[in-house]
């Protein structure tokens, strides 16, 4: 048994190395790179920390947790989001820019939505009424201290429903991504191997 499990776990091996590195050329496309990150306004700041290699890394572990991370952090509320994506990154050490990419799901079409579900997630929660929901005032940017604290208003207003809702539906969103993508990286690895292993055999005919 163990003389046919070699070869196996050998040939698993070489065809898993080959397969990941289509889906780093996939993620490598879209990703900021390293530089436009550590030279970002507000990560700059991170200094020495953005330095540990684990941030950079493209393999299945450090991207699920990176987009975990980001999906947690996209329902961070206010323009907070990046910066949250950051800190968790860091201290976890998973990829940085697969953290911060991921955290735009949430934009000016999606926050209504997302927070309205975050909201009957938490009334359903919490087992009683809230106020009536409301659409969350826009983030501007060049009055962003007033745009914070109007946004500080609205969470407020919303109560608990919102808070539980919020901090429900994000743990949900990251536990769901992660398997998503430990799941369909795998998938994906096992598909590439028999695929070559299919071609070796006609091949060889």
């Amino acid at each position: 048994m163990a003389a046919v499990e070699l070869p196996y776990n050998w040939a698993m091996k070489t065809a898993g190395s080959i397969a990941h590195s289509m889906p780093r050329k996939f993620f490598r496309r879209y990703l900021p790179s390293h530089e436009s990150v550590r030279n970002h306004r507000f990560l700059a700041r991170f200094g020495g920390l953005l330095q540990h290699p684990n941030l950079w890394h493209l393999n299945r572990h450090s991207v699920a947790g990176g987009v975990a991370i980001g999906m947690f952090s996209g329902l961070v509320p206010g323009p907070l989001q990046m910066l949250t994506a950051a800190l968790l990154a860091v201290a976890l050490r998973v990829n940085l820019p697969v953290a911060l990419v991921t955290t735009l799901y949430t934009n000016p079409f999606t926050i209504g939505p997302l927070y309205l579900l975050a909201y009957m997630i938490g009334r359903l929660i919490l087992g009683r009424n809230g106020a009536a929901f409301s659409h969350p005032p826009e983030i501007d940017w060049s009055h962003l201290v007033t745009s914070l604290e109007l946004f500080l208003r609205w969470i407020l207003s919303m109560g608990a429903p919102l808070a539980f809702g919020l901090v429900t539906l994000a743990v949900g969103l990251a536990a769901l991504a992660y398997a998503c993508v430990q799941i369909g990286w795998r998938a994906y690895v096992i598909h590439a191997w028999h695929k070559r292993r299919e071609r070796r055999s006609e091949h060889g005919r």
